[in-house]
């Protein structure tokens, strides 16, 4: 459906090499987009991303710096251009996670969890809004978490809901600011999700309860979360902006 299609659009992705972020990227080119695919440097699965991409006969760029560097990400944004034409969609997907009591939490763990999952949201949305916001037009999806809503039970992280949390308030901010720029900007808080990180197999009692305690019995795959972000740089969602899609299979309505 011409709704739903992103041809001749532009998008960039961060943590685009691997789990939600790998996902997201091959599925916007399976709609039609052109994509530039940000990482670490070193991110082992980045080449793997481009090359899926390109076998959908779509163009991609492999890019690397951190989040939270706002010149890195500028000089991505400015290749992008140069390379692919006019960016008009990002997904910002980099994240990181891991549990600590709060008692116990080092200040450097809060802030580097802080620093990546939000500040780096919020640098990644300045760039792509520079080049956005003179045009007129853009969608921005952030990835946030459930986490962001509820706590989890038998997980302690405080940082990480935290960073969360701050995610979606952040991106409705933006959404307010820019929404008469026509810049749109919505985000998606997945549920348990089998990313790399859940399938080890040190985490399978705990992924086991994740299954248990979510309403459909399962946790989504990450191939699930490319519908949501589709939806919500496309032309299905025009009206849409400063929404935080639960994608969660029903976990927050116990």
């Amino acid at each position: 459906m011409q709704l739903f299609s992103l041809n001749d659009q532009v998008a960039f992705v961060t943590g685009a090499g691997s789990g939600i972020g790998q996902a997201i990227a091959v599925g916007l080119a399976e709609a039609g987009a052109d994509v530039a695919c940000f990482d670490l440097p070193g991110s082992p699965g980045i080449a793997s991303t481009v090359e899926r991409i390109q076998a959908l006969g779509r163009r991609a760029l492999a890019l690397s710096g951190t989040v939270t560097d706002r010149a890195a990400l500028d000089a991505a944004v400015a290749h992008t251009e140069r390379e692919l034409g006019d960016l008009s969609v990002a997904v910002n997907c980099a994240g990181i996670a891991n549990a600590q009591a709060a008692e116990d939490l080092e200040l450097q763990r809060w802030q580097t969890t802080l620093d990546i999952n939000l500040t780096g949201i919020f640098l990644s949305c300045q760039a792509q809004a520079a080049v956005m916001l003179p045009r007129g037009k853009g969608a921005i999806v952030n990835i946030a978490s459930m986490s962001g809503s509820i706590v989890n039970r038998g997980l302690l992280q405080a940082h990480y809901n935290t960073s969360k949390a701050g995610v979606i308030h952040l991106s409705k901010s933006l959404a307010m600011e820019w929404a008469d720029k026509g810049l749109r900007v919505n985000c998606i808080s997945p549920g348990y999700t089998a990313t790399p990180m859940n399938s080890r197999p040190e985490v399978a009692d705990q992924v086991k309860i994740f299954e248990q305690t979510t309403p459909m019995g399962r946790m989504a795959s990450v191939e699930e979360m490319v519908g949501p972000a589709i939806f919500l740089v496309s032309q299905a969602s025009s009206f849409c902006t400063g929404v935080d899609l639960l994608v969660d299979g029903g976990f927050v309505c116990w």
